[in-house]
């Protein structure tokens, strides 16, 4: 029989009274029994890895123990309940901590245990499971494997060692075998060898002379190997292989980042969106995944590797050999191909995907990822289109610092030339996607979104501060804070101008943009630029702006009209507002009414009519397309000859904004501005022999049968600019006050006297009708040829009612519907005469619009105020062969073909005329420096423009835009108002110079800040243009830059160099925390440059290596330190200074270095023309992108004055101590420690 276990009970006893009192966890639980299944509560105490429970808490001897070493404990689910008890018990009983702890043995049952709070069931769980001893078991089964894994290395080490000591027996054997073989060979070779006596010691002095000789051959053996050496060090090979070895560093640098950019890429977006894609409410598809991130994954596999092995040849260093890794890198370029081309459309479709709401937010969460750092989906997409270009520059390096006998010289050249193939096609698709990538940036910016920045066809052309002045009321602008500083803080705007769309916004503290919920979004289409409020809206507006106001009058289709007021900083950036306002909302109205009249009434529609003409198109010897659009949908120029381009640019039917923009940035390159006047010249003064034959058609397009019956004779004797015929277009208005206005557009529609009558009303249900009789309708179709022009009121007395039944009265209304948004009355009214004649007189009047004020005439209220005037928003001209193009389908009897001529005549001239002064007050306004400049170039525009002004036939708003042009070319100074580094250098000559410690943190910063911008903005923009600043005749390319780049030096020197002429620790550490703060208050001011000039001065090695200064400088002030650093770091191509400048408001200065930088990088990776010749104009466009971005900065100036006693110490010379000098004071301040 078996006996039972015996333990001792005293000592048991011993252990529960500790259990009591210093047990682990002690609480009442729940027990249940084995054999009934119930619950008792005993109170538990666990003490090391025994659990012990008593009856009660009061209870000396304990009802049981466990031990706990090897067991496990877990949580088990409630039990069913066999009654249904009451509910509120139920409730308790489900809501109790069920647990088990299981042994880990058979036959041992386990104990089930409950308590009634949660939180102490996991604490009693977590106790049994640190008394198991789990992890002390993992842990010794660990040590055990590795005791067992060390024995056996022992018992090999025995055995290597018994080898060894073999081998080394083995060894002296051999060894004392050869000793004896040795001293038999000496034996023989002393009997062998005669007696010689032993001779006679040497001279102690001869000793001494030899000793002496040694010492002088190795004294000058080292001097002759330490000239070599140093000869070597400083000869050009050493210094070109420091050089290439230093571009190795900082490419393997540069290959570090890509890899981790393409890592966030794939492992941020790619995979993330494919498991999203896979869910049950997937927001995106696998295609439009793969669409997006095509070659994504295996471009990152690809450079991974070829990180892998630059730190290979890192390892091997100072023998570098890099041409076997790109002969690597080269036969996987067809990857980079596809992402290339297909990097537009994936851009496309995330457009597309971000207009659904769960997709957007998605990807905002996956960028709102701290290893992002506010980096979009959008710029991960681009990192690799800059790749290869950087891999160009890089290899055009290492080529100038490789010497041309080099082992691997062949292979770099060979792999340039390959990067340079693909390089070329890379940039294309950069500069064609730029637009896109702007677009998204700004949805993200601003914090409600914007879905019309997701339609890829959304051109940017644009964007500006703005002050909005409060709203109109009576006609009357409010005058409670006009001039006020409250009307700048409160009614600053952030305006974006678009192709289609103009937005205000407000910027919220953090950089985020906030569309106002009224007039935030405007559509162009229903918009009207008023250029210089009239007097009858507001009394003293030009008194009290200065004339920089201008209204924006927005005429929703479903809403109230609404009006908004915008002050410009400057008449400068007021006249370029008004420059591109005009031409975006001409662009936009001109392509509605191609394609109403198109569709409506004709077989022509717009797709057809650029497809017919190839020349659009189609790539041809001397011109190539992209895929892209403009904002006039015609597809961008990628390369084109200078003839091309300036035929795009006097192309009549269109002028996109953008191509405009691009035109006049960077015509320099290309030609020169006599070329360009030139052509403008002989576009006005002789139209018909400029202009291309193609372009002339589809201007006409009056049928598809008898296009050529229309084509303008080139030997016409109406050539020349004296010309008769009426004006095309006849407006009419009735003198009664009460009725609205009526716009006439009168025809010819039959041999029989006939007029068409398109009257707007006010009211839908009004209906004029004229008293005269309206020609009896036809049963077939009527034919309307309006390229004869418009006859005059006298020709056509009545007017036609509307008839739907009425072939003829159709087709007028579809042209009424066409042209009723575009064209509209642009007579002056007499309110005298107005108020006096009942009677409707008709006068005739000359339409037109001014391409300088393009004012649109807007109805009165019934029973108002007489009309403002005249305000056209389309030429009328221009509407009106547009409008009528392709509505004729056959020519009426009566008119014979020269009548016919001499109309087109007239409207191309008009039209021709109006492109003219287009272009010229888009030069002129924008680009003003170009005729300051050159004085000829100058008197050539006024004579051109005086001779627009002694044409007899044009008409008033075309002879005003010509003066506004004149007026603007007159001023000698359009900029007066502006202080010049001249001017203040010479205010600061008769001043008394101030020291550091008497100015104040503010005024240094302010006055940095100023200077800083006034050197800026002086700098013209066709300094950017040829990477001047790299040349070596730089500073008679671009004074102005290397002027910058001078007062840079000199502040960053001056900086330094007052902070080393303190001798003591304390004051040196004061002057840091000054300037320091100085740079803070210029990061406050938004001049980053001013802070880049501080930091690098205190990163000087001079200031740097100062520790017993800079452990006298308060934490705070190096906390201040790295994060002004860390906003103008480097790093990133300046990511993180770009997203600042982002997000703040103009007056700004940025760091010119960064954009100089961009242009650098634009310039080496493409040239300005193709080997056939060809004008590379995708460049242009990415040139023009940066110098418009530049320019946004120069031209809104700070309101700081001018403080001649700070200025003249930051421009004194004599304080600043050159660069060895400052580095000697350092040494002498605080000298090198002993090695």
């Amino acid at each position: 029989m078996q006996k039972s276990v015996r333990y001792n009970e005293g000592h048991a006893l011993y252990l529960a009274f500790l259990a009591r009192k210093e047990g682990t966890k002690r609480g009442f639980l729940s027990k249940k029994t084995a054999e009934a299944s119930r619950w008792h509560e005993k109170w538990f105490a666990l003490y090391q890895n025994v659990l012990f429970y008593f009856e009660g808490e009061q209870s000396c001897r304990p009802a049981g123990m466990y031990l706990l070493e090897g067991c496990s404990c877990e949580r088990t689910p409630a039990p069913p309940r066999a009654g249904a008890g009451p509910g509120g018990v139920r409730d308790a009983l489900d809501k109790q901590y069920y647990f088990t702890v299981l042994f880990g043995h058979e036959g041992q049952k386990p104990l089930e245990l409950r308590c009634e709070e949660e939180q102490d069931g996991k604490e009693w769980m977590e106790a049994i499971h640190q008394a198991s001893y789990a992890d002390i078991l993992i842990e010794r089964e660990v040590l055990m494997q590795k005791y067992i894994h060390l024995v056996q290395i022992v018992e090999t080490e025995k055995i290597a060692a018994n080898q060894l000591r073999h081998q080394l027996e083995d060894q002296d054997t051999e060894i004392e075998r050869l000793k004896s073989e040795i001293i038999a060979l000496n034996k023989t070779k002393e009997r062998m060898r005669p007696y010689q006596s032993n001779q006679e010691d040497e001279d102690p002095d001869i000793k001494k002379i030899k000793k002496v000789q040694s010492f002088m051959r190795g004294w000058l053996c080292r001097r002759k190997w330490k000239t070599i050496v140093q000869d070597y060090i400083c000869s050009p090979h050493a210094e070109s292989m420091r050089k290439r070895n230093q571009i190795v560093f900082t490419m393997v640098e540069a290959e570090s980042e890509y890899v981790h950019q393409l890592y966030i890429l794939v492992n941020g977006f790619l995979r993330p969106l494919r498991m999203a894609a896979s869910s049950k409410k997937p927001p995106i598809s696998h295609d439009d995944v793969s669409s997006i991130f095509l070659n994504s994954e295996t471009i990152m596999f690809l450079h991974e590797i070829f990180h892998q092995g630059l730190k290979a040849r890192i390892a091997n260093w100072p023998t570098l050999i890099l041409a076997d890794l790109f002969d690597i890198l080269l036969p996987m370029l067809n990857i980079y191909q596809e992402f290339v081309r297909n990097h537009q459309y994936s851009l496309q479709v995330l457009a597309n995907c971000k207009q659904n709401r769960d997709f957007d937010k998605l990807l905002k969460q996956y960028e709102a990822n701290p290893a992002c750092e506010g980096r979009m989906l959008e710029t991960f997409l681009t990192y690799p289109m800059f790749q290869i270009p950087r891999y160009i520059i890089t290899l055009h390096e290492l080529l100038a610092h490789t010497p041309h006998e080099h082992v691997e010289r062949k292979s770099l050249e060979f792999a340039k030339s390959k990067l340079e193939e693909l390089s070329r096609v890379m940039h294309d698709e950069v500069s064609d996607t730029e637009n896109i990538r702007k677009n998204l940036a700004i949805e993200r910016m601003i914090v409600e979104g914007c879905d019309i920045l997701l339609d890829t066809s959304q051109t940017f052309i644009r964007q500006g501060s703005l002050i909005q002045v409060p709203s109109v009321e009576r006609g009357k602008l409010s005058k409670v804070r006009l001039g006020s500083l409250s009307l700048k803080k409160e009614g600053e705007r952030q305006c974006f101008l678009f192709t289609k769309h103009f937005l205000i916004c407000t910027r919220s503290s953090g950089g985020k943009l906030h569309l106002l919920k009224t007039g935030g979004v405007l559509s162009l289409i229903d918009c009207t630029l008023i250029e210089e409020p009239d007097a009858s809206d507001d009394d003293c507006s030009g008194q009290v702006f200065g004339h920089l106001d201008f209204k924006i009058v927005v005429e929703p289709p479903d809403a109230a009209a609404f009006t908004v007021v915008l002050l410009a900083p400057s008449r400068q950036e007021k006249a370029a507002w008004m420059s591109d306002i005009s031409q975006c909302v001409d662009n936009i109205r001109c392509n509605g009414l191609m394609t109403i009249v198109f569709e409506e009434n004709s077989k022509v529609t717009v797709p057809h009519m650029i497809k017919s003409d190839a020349r659009l198109h189609k790539d041809d010897t001397d011109i190539c397309f992209s895929k892209t659009l403009n904002s006039c949908k015609v597809p961008q120029i990628r390369y084109a000859s200078v003839e091309r381009l300036l035929e795009r640019l006097t192309d009549l039917r269109f002028l996109s904004i953008d191509f405009l923009n691009t035109f006049l940035h960077t015509y320099r390159i290309f030609t020169t501005a006599a070329v360009v006047l030139g052509k403008l010249s002989d576009i006005y003064k002789r139209p018909f022999t400029s202009i291309p034959v193609r372009s002339l058609e589809l201007f006409f397009a009056t049928s598809q049968n008898n296009r050529g019956e229309h084509l303008v004779d080139g030997k016409s004797p109406r050539l020349c600019r004296k010309f008769s015929s009426p004006p095309p277009l006849a407006v009419s208005r009735t003198s009664s006050p009460v009725r609205a206005r009526k716009l006439s557009l009168t025809s010819p529609l039959n041999s029989k006297i006939g007029a068409l009558d398109l009257t707007t009303s006010s009211s839908p249900t009004t209906t004029t009708q004229s008293p005269a009789a309206s020609p009896p309708p036809h049963t077939g179709q009527i034919p309307l040829d309006l390229s004869r022009g418009l006859s005059s009121p006298e020709q056509s007395p009545g007017s036609v009612e509307e008839n739907v039944d009425n072939p003829r009265v159709d087709l007028c209304n579809k042209l009424k519907r066409s042209i009723q948004k575009a064209v509209l009355e642009s007579a002056p009214a007499d309110r005298a005469g107005v108020e006096s004649s009942p009677a409707a007189d008709t006068t005739e009047l000359s339409p037109c619009r001014s391409p300088s004020t393009p004012r649109h005439r807007r109805y009165r209220q019934p029973g108002g105020q007489t009309a403002d005037n005249a305000h056209c928003s389309v030429s009328p001209a221009s509407a009106f062969a547009i409008a009528t193009a392709a509505a004729g389908h056959g020519s009426p009897p009566g008119f014979n073909n020269t009548e016919r001529t001499c109309d087109k005549e007239f409207i191309i001239r008009r039209t021709a005329t109006n492109r003219v002064l287009n272009v010229l007050r888009h030069w002129v306004s924008k680009h003003a420096q170009d005729f300051e400049l050159n004085n000829e170039l100058k008197m050539n525009v006024l004579n051109l423009l005086e001779e627009v002004l002694r044409d007899p036939d044009l008409l008033p708003q075309e002879r005003k835009a010509t003066a506004n042009i004149l007026r603007a070319l007159s001023q000698d100074d359009q900029d007066d108002i502006h202080l010049k580094l001249e001017d203040i250098i010479q205010m600061t000559d008769c001043m008394k110079a101030e020291c550091f410690q008497s100015l104040s943190a503010m005024e240094l910063a302010e006055q940095i800040t100023l200077l800083d911008h006034v050197i800026f903005r002086s700098i013209p923009y066709e300094e950017f243009l040829g990477q001047g600043w790299m040349k070596l005749d730089k500073n008679e390319r671009t004074p102005y830059i290397m002027k910058t780049s001078q007062h840079f030096n000199d502040m960053s020197n001056l900086v330094a160099s007052q902070i080393m002429n303190y001798a003591d620790v304390s004051s040196r550490a004061n002057a840091i925390e000054k300037w320091v703060a100085v740079a803070d208050i210029c990061r406050c001011l938004h001049n980053y440059n001013g802070v880049l000039e501080i930091t690098s001065a205190l990163n000087r090695s001079a200031i740097y290596r100062l520790k017993k200064t800079w452990a006298k400088v308060s934490k705070q002030t190096k906390a201040l330190m790295d994060k002004l650093q860390k906003t103008v770091s480097s790093e990133g191509r300046f990511k993180n200074l770009r997203e600042t400048l982002k997000n703040c408001n103009p007056p700004a200065v940025p760091y010119l270095g960064m954009y100089l930088t961009d242009l650098a990088f634009i310039e080496e990776g493409t040239p300005n023309f193709t080997e056939e010749g060809l004008v590379n104009f995708s460049k242009m466009r990415m040139i023009s992108h940066i110098i418009r971005e530049i320019r946004q900065f120069q031209q809104t100036s700070y309101r700081i004055d001018h403080q001649p006693k700070v200025t003249q110490y930051l421009l004194d010379k004599d304080l600043i101590i050159d660069e060895d000098t400052l580095y000697e004071l350092s040494l002498k301040i605080e000298p090198r420690l002993p090695a």
